[in-house]
């Protein structure tokens, strides 16, 4: 079973996305929180897999939250409706495990919990372009949204490494990747773990950044 705390502040929202996880079978929410605060303590309490966060909401927000669970082996997939783009680029440094829309429709959320889960990361490819623009719209260049990678950085990836990346800059999952290019799911996390150590990021998502932002995505 998929152990998940649901972090959201608006009731009925929390219900509805509640509801829709425990109609999983592998899924089980442990525990649900109105805040930050009540998000991280939850967290700690239950040992979950993975943390669902909302981005704001009252006390702590979900980036502040996201912060303090990092490093506690808990994968916090943030939910966001990208008002509010400090948010976003705040996640990203604090090394959120994925990305998904507040639209996202019933099965997509709980696949991208099931991705998250594996230790793969999520970022929904919509998120990926949103972010993408947004970075050209900053005046005098990207917010700090993690490492920045200079294409000679990337020069130094082999081939197929340069093809796992542009996967990941489409947001597909390791699944995914493997069919695509014909490789076993376990040499494609192998791929993703060196172009992250090679790039010096802390996250799949910021590899997706990185491809979208230097061109590695057709």
């Amino acid at each position: 079973m998929i152990r998940i705390v649901v972090a959201e502040d608006q009731w009925a929202v929390r219900s509805g996305l509640v509801m829709i996880l425990e109609s999983a079978p592998d899924i089980e929410v442990v525990a649900e929180a109105g805040d930050g605060e009540e998000a991280v303590a939850a967290a700690r309490r239950a040992r979950p897999d993975v943390v669902l966060m909302d981005v704001r909401m009252p006390r702590k927000d979900g980036i502040a939250a996201t912060r303090d669970l990092t490093g506690t082996g808990v994968d916090v997939l943030i939910l966001t409706t990208f008002d509010l783009d400090e948010y976003v680029f705040g996640a990203l440094r604090a090394g959120a495990a994925g990305f998904l829309l507040k639209n996202i429709e019933a099965d997509e959320l709980i696949e991208a919990v099931r991705v998250v889960a594996r230790g793969e990361g999520m970022i929904a490819p919509a998120v990926t372009r949103r972010l993408i623009k947004e970075f050209a719209a900053v005046p005098g260049g990207r917010p700090d949204a993690g490492p920045s990678v200079s294409p000679a950085a990337v020069a130094e990836l082999t081939p197929r490494e340069r093809q796992v990346l542009a996967c990941v800059g489409e947001g597909l999952s390791n699944q995914q990747v493997a069919r695509r290019l014909c490789i076993t799911e376990t040499t494609t996390k192998t791929h993703v773990s060196r172009i992250l150590a090679k790039l010096g990021l802390r996250s799949r998502v910021q590899a997706a950044i990185v491809a979208q932002e230097l061109g590695e995505v057709g």
